[in-house]
């Protein structure tokens, strides 16, 4: 089975540092990650999702998980402490992703944009895809 990818805006700083925290906590390095700018994310993900940079998209075993279902699903899968953040899921979707968006659409007014996406440092590279 492939590992799960987690596909992310390359320039956003707020989504740069969940990538950050996942590099840090997923000790079992579970998952692999990309940018919607990349070519990996044009490969697998339809296109009404890479061209959607408001969202973040956990790809597992060939479904799309978007928006705060994928962001609690990564954190259930990095065990304890965040495990307990699943809980969120008993929200409905619909409630916990309009939350989601209103953070999404004001990310770069908040947390800033990089003006190129992201590079790997040399540790990140072999779970880094494009």
């Amino acid at each position: 089975m492939d590992k799960p990818i987690l596909f992310f805006d390359g320039v956003c700083s707020l989504c740069n540092g969940f990538v950050d925290f996942i590099f840090k906590y997923d000790s079992k390095e579970k998952f692999l990650v990309s940018s919607l700018q990349g070519q990996k994310a044009r490969d697998v993900l339809p296109i009404e999702l890479v061209t959607d940079l408001n969202t973040i998209v956990l790809y597992k075993e060939g479904k799309c998980i978007e928006k705060s279902t994928a962001v609690l699903m990564v954190l259930k899968e990095l065990g304890f402490p965040w495990v307990m953040a699943s809980a969120f899921l008993i929200i409905p979707s619909f409630i916990r992703d309009f939350i989601y968006m209103r953070i999404s659409k004001n990310r770069y007014l908040m947390f800033g944009k990089k003006n190129s996406c992201r590079l790997p440092t040399r540790g990140e590279r072999s779970r880094f895809l494009d």
